[in-house]
């Protein structure tokens, strides 16, 4: 529990660096000369490297177990690169730094994550991870509020620059935490255990169907899900709030996202896979809300947006852990996120070419997105209930 606290400690300084720099990222780059497709496809190839390239840095945490340095090298890119977008001088600057700090993100995130995982054996990983994310996005909620700030008083260059100063401290604090627990993985006897087989020399095995039927739900869902760039694009453009009232909207979906971590987590541990479907109706009411041009529909939006984003940000994560052998942890979370950010990128891409062309297009394109996630999770249900039925 101490170690899963501390680590919260080091994403909630983090999360107020990118998190920060997020709520207002597509504001940002609207001033620069973007248009919503632009928006769309930059936050969202952001977001695929984040989620794309861990491809590699899995494999590569299961095959090194520098589980310590990739976590540390990944905050550090993401920490040097938000303050460097008070510098940007033209939208293709400010594009290659919001993607290097997502693609820090995908350095650090199978490590982190994995770590996590050994010290959630013995708590729940259901409630591991919860805790982790809610510290997490707490760090999401002060850093809009921090950032909305700034703007008002300054503009967007203070506002990025100011987040210099929580990274330092992120920073610092992961080194700390570091030193203090090296090796992780001797929470987990489990973990050990594969470990041994490994080295013994047996064949690792294969990632079950069960794996990948859940991998496809996950996609399916996020093939409909905005990113906040598109959103915070339209309320800028359409005038639906201040500028600088736009990071609050987005400190408020952090807020409802730390909450609604809390809640699936132990919703998860309960009943298993079957919690996560609240996920899909929340995701369809998106657009419904959050591209309206009332304010009060625009506030409800993030309070349902954020609260999907935190069901996906931690019990989908928690979930892999129980559907894959411990020895391919690291490869699991590289391959399920891999899959995971492709699907966020195109539906991004898609979600902003229909918010210029076609509202109600974009309204029936989120809907039947989360019908089609609907009827892959029933293949994952009977594969998941025959598991069952086998112990």
């Amino acid at each position: 529990m101490g170690f899963v606290l501390a680590f919260g400690v080091v994403s909630m300084l983090a999360d107020v660096v990118y998190e920060g720099a997020r709520a207002i990222t597509g504001p940002y780059l609207a001033t620069l000369g973007a248009t919503a497709v632009m928006v769309g496809f930059i936050t969202g190839i952001g977001e695929a490297v984040a989620l794309v390239l861990r491809l590699g840095t899995g494999p590569l945490a299961d095959r090194t177990r520098k589980y310590w340095p990739l976590t540390i090298a990944g905050y550090a890119l993401t920490i040097v690169a938000v303050p460097l977008l008070a510098l940007a001088n033209s939208l293709w600057q400010a594009a290659a730094l919001v993607i290097t700090e997502r693609f820090g993100k995908a350095v650090r995130t199978p490590a982190r994550d994995t770590m996590l995982s050994h010290a959630g054996t013995a708590m729940g990983r259901g409630k591991a991870f919860a805790i982790h994310e809610a510290l997490d996005q707490s760090g999401a909620l002060v850093g809009p509020l921090l950032v909305g700030l700034a703007v008002g008083v300054s503009g967007y260059q203070l506002g990025f620059g100011i987040l210099a100063v929580p990274g330092a401290f992120a920073l610092v604090a992961v080194l700390l935490l570091r030193r203090a627990v090296p090796a992780p993985e001797h929470y987990d006897e489990q973990a050990a255990q594969a470990r041994s087989r490994q080295e013994g020399g047996q064949t690792r095995a294969a990632l079950p169907a069960r794996f990948w039927w859940y991998s496809a739900f996950t996609a399916a869902s996020m093939f409909g899900f905005s990113t906040f760039g598109v959103i915070s694009f339209h309320l800028e453009v359409q005038k639906v709030l201040p500028s600088a009232l736009i990071p609050v909207t987005y400190a408020v979906s952090m807020g409802a996202a730390a909450l609604a971590a809390l809640g699936s987590g132990a919703l998860y541990d309960r009943v298993g896979l079957r919690g996560l479907l609240i996920v899909l109706p929340l995701t369809a009411a998106v657009p419904f809300l959050s591209f309206a041009t009332a304010p009060g529909l625009v506030w409800a939006g993030a309070v349902v947006w954020g609260t999907a984003l935190g069901i996906h940000e931690s019990t989908l994560r928690a979930a892999v852990t129980d559907l894959v052998p411990a020895a391919r942890r690291g490869t699991g979370y590289g391959i399920f996120t891999a899959i995971y950010g492709l699907a966020w990128l195109a539906g991004s891409t898609i979600i902003g070419a229909l918010y210029t062309e076609s509202r109600t297009g974009l309204i029936v394109f989120t809907v039947a997105t989360q019908l089609l996630a609907l009827a892959v999770f029933i293949p994952l249900a009977r594969s998941v209930g025959t598991q069952l039925q086998a112990k």
